[in-house]
């Protein structure tokens, strides 16, 4: 923290919610807040953004001075981020902003709920395999989803509507 000038030791801060929102709580509108870009920088930064005047979280791969510092500690760190955001060199990270995350959000969950569709077709195909039945005919696996006649058709594919019952209900080896 820097004070008339001169850098003060503000000391630790938790990183759990609640002290989070303490911390916070003694912020000053004038103050000028400076993280060092993690896991959950923006998460803070979005906490502390309606209190402060300024969060900047810097950008771990200009910032040289951490980078470089022979002795690497928490506390060395924040000195180094302090003094180069008073001096105005503290190099920003672009945060996104409240729309932007939610869609980086909904692209991750599609993307981790494609990755398990694909990852289901492979064991129904494997499990085919393993039984000397043939590949589905259709490109993508199973057509309908939803479809009563899914299971007829597979099980006239197949021939073996026990094969059937014990893949849909995950207990095929």
């Amino acid at each position: 923290m820097i004070e008339d000038g001169f850098l003060k030791d503000a000391g630790q801060i938790g990183c759990r919610p609640e002290a989070l929102r303490a911390w916070a709580e003694t912020l000053r509108e004038d103050d000028e807040v400076a993280l060092e870009a993690t896991g959950n920088a923006e998460a803070i930064a979005l906490l502390l953004r309606p209190r402060v005047a300024r969060v900047v979280v810097s950008n771990p791969f200009k910032t040289r001075a951490i980078a470089e510092a022979k002795v690497k500690t928490d506390k060395v760190d924040a000195r180094i981020l302090a003094q180069l955001l008073a001096a105005d060199f503290l190099p920003p990270v672009w945060l996104p902003d409240e729309r932007t995350s939610r869609r980086r959000r909904l692209i991750a969950r599609r993307m981790h709920v494609v990755r398990q569709r694909t990852r289901i077709k492979n064991q129904v195909q494997s499990i085919l395999h393993r039984n000397l039945m043939p590949r589905f005919p259709c490109r993508y696996g199973l057509r309908s989803q939803t479809s009563p006649q899914r299971h007829v058709r597979l099980s006239i594919y197949t021939g073996r509507k026990d094969l059937l019952l014990a893949t849909s209900k995950g207990s095929a080896g």
